[in-house]
């Protein structure tokens, strides 16, 4: 069983999300949807006293809610307690709120986009940039991000075909990849930029992102060459695929008298509210 998390976006609040591929169902985060439906400043707090109400009535729906490990706002995974969309219907009922009815059909459009994109993986990227068009990045970004996308969904398929297990394993050979070419660990760089549990691509600038992509579009091809064995021997095609963007890094570095890595983050950069890019 594969089950993968994701950030789903309802007027602008953040849900996390667990994909179960093998039960085909979104599992959702009930301290967020409380928090999106309540505005309360302790949605956490919110939950459990409503949890403990719909126990004491003997609500079977609070009972067999299940728990996964989700990033929590420490960048720690933490066991929350998750809904799939018709425990999610039930427990909606119990919170008194004029978004709930709308939060409803977005549920559904979630389940439904999901079982769509399966069918139709471009979907997937079309969905994608509507959320980054929807949070305010530019179309330049955009692109570049969907391509970075692109690059290292062929990368993670090297991985995995020449033996590398997911989980620890591909986010040490990440870590290797981003330490090479830009001088940070992941964390290092995601603390450089003031991120706590945010995207650290999603807050790379394009310059930074198109160095992210040379590096690991380099270490993609140079495991399709060498054909290395497991984790041990991409180790080494990680470091190599790095290095090739820290040549390029130094290089533009050079002529530009200046740091190619930034510090600015997503909230530095994205068009402001209401503001539509010209051209």
């Amino acid at each position: 069983m594969t089950k993968k998390e994701a950030l789903q976006l309802f007027e602008q609040r953040k849900v996390r999300t667990v994909w179960d591929d093998q039960e085909e169902k979104w599992y959702f985060s009930i301290v967020d949807v409380c928090g999106v439906l309540t505005d309360s400043p302790n949605p956490r707090n919110y939950w459990k006293v409503l949890k403990h109400r719909l126990v004491k009535e003997g609500n079977e729906t609070v009972t067999n809610c299940n728990q996964l490990k989700l990033l929590s706002e420490d960048g720690k995974k933490r066991l929350t307690d998750v809904a799939d969309t018709e425990q999610l219907f039930r427990i909606i009922q119990s919170i008194p709120s004029p978004k709930a009815e709308p939060f409803k059909q977005w549920m559904a459009q979630v389940a439904s986009q999901r079982l769509d994109q399966m069918q139709d993986p471009e979907l997937n990227i079309d969905q994608a940039i509507m959320d980054y068009k929807r949070l305010g990045y530019s179309d330049a970004w955009i692109n570049q991000r969907i391509k970075s996308i692109e690059v290292r969904k062929e990368l993670t398929d090297e991985w995995k075909r020449t033996g590398v297990q997911e989980g620890l394993e591909y986010a040490s050979l990440t870590d290797i990849i981003t330490r090479e070419w830009s001088g940070f660990t992941t964390k290092q760089y995601k603390s450089y930029k003031g991120l706590k549990k945010e995207s650290l691509r999603d807050n790379m600038t394009n310059l930074e992102i198109a160095l992210n992509i040379l590096a690991e579009a380099s270490a993609a091809e140079l495991s399709k060459q060498r054909d290395p064995k497991g984790f041990r021997g991409q180790k080494q095609v990680a470091k190599d695929g790095g290095s090739v963007a820290k040549a390029a890094r130094k290089q533009l570095e050079t002529q530009l008298g200046h740091s190619a890595i930034s510090p600015s983050k997503a909230s530095d950069y994205l068009l402001p509210e209401g503001t539509e890019e010209v051209g």
